[in-house]
């Protein structure tokens, strides 16, 4: 098992932590790490865009001038996708693009993403991460003391102070255990986790 260092909120080292290898020491599976992000990301795809094919334009019933002897290349409509509004050649339609991945894939996707964090020595614990009150300040002094910006901070509960505090910084997002996800772990640069996230993430996924 992989012993981590645990901060305090002053960036100073106040113990050590043994991180569970069945979540924190996996075999790192970049095929279903990629498939994670992917699928998180064609998920949120509206999939409304829409432009008219020639059987959707309006006009073009007649046609525009006699087939030979004008000069002109023969033309049979204006609704062809040569002319000025006419349709779109294999124009885009409306269409869903999400798909799924099962409840294995998805455990064994953040497993790995959260290994690639230890590995990297990208993860950092904290004892505790707790607020009197709501001041964006008190975040950035503990993630200038623990020496981070671009970071994900991954709660035990959720307590408003921190999560408020945080809001207002930006490239820092806040998660709880139960919304952590593969794209957001790898886009921020730093895992910064408390004790009792890590402890409820082993929990859930050991």
């Amino acid at each position: 098992m992989a012993n981590v260092s645990v901060y305090n909120m002053e960036g100073k080292e106040v113990g050590t932590m043994e991180l569970n290898d069945a979540v924190f020491g996996v075999d790192v599976n970049e095929h279903l790490v990629h498939l994670a992000v992917v699928n998180q990301l064609a998920n949120k795809r509206q999939g409304t865009q829409k432009a008219k094919t020639r059987s959707e334009v309006s006009g073009g019933g007649k046609k525009p001038w006699r087939q030979k002897e004008t000069g002109h290349a023969r033309q049979g409509s204006t609704r062809a996708p040569q002319w000025t509004g006419g349709g779109i050649v294999f124009a885009p339609t409306p269409r869903d693009y999400s798909f799924r991945m099962n409840k294995k894939e998805k455990r064994l996707a953040l497993k790995s993403a959260l290994t690639s964090r230890v590995q990297e020595n990208k993860l950092i614990v904290l004892d505790e991460l707790k607020f009197d009150g709501i001041k964006t300040k008190n975040m950035k002094a503990v993630l200038d003391a623990l020496k981070v910006d671009k970071a994900l901070v991954v709660l035990g509960d959720n307590d408003q102070n921190v999560v408020l505090s945080a809001r207002n910084i930006a490239d820092v997002k806040t998660a709880l255990t139960n919304t952590i996800n593969v794209f957001d772990i790898l886009k921020y640069n730093t895992l910064v986790v408390t004790k009792a996230a890590v402890e409820a993430i082993e929990e859930v996924y050991a």
